[in-house]
């Protein structure tokens, strides 16, 4: 199975990027999700209290080119582990 995981892994990653984040959401969906009711009523308070933290400079904002490289690096490095 391991092997089956990185040959797929290796297919995917091959897809232009339209496909990938189609085949992402795909593999999420069919995942197992428990939805808190209470969920959709805490992100107010959510959203409110990290814009806070951003404009206080408490949280330090990293740019999504170089967010995108990290995942890429860590995702190598896991198809890398599962051959």
């Amino acid at each position: 199975m391991e092997t089956d995981a990185a040959e797929l892994l290796k297919t995917a990653l091959q897809l232009p990027e339209a496909a990938r984040a189609a085949l992402a959401d795909s593999l999420w969906a069919s995942l197992d999700h428990e939805v808190d009711d209470d969920a959709e009523d805490a992100w107010p308070e959510e959203i409110r209290r990290r814009l806070q933290e951003i404009d206080s400079g408490a949280v330090k904002l990293i740019p999504w080119q170089d967010v995108r490289q990290e995942l890429l690096n860590r995702l190598e490095r896991s198809a890398t582990i599962l051959r």
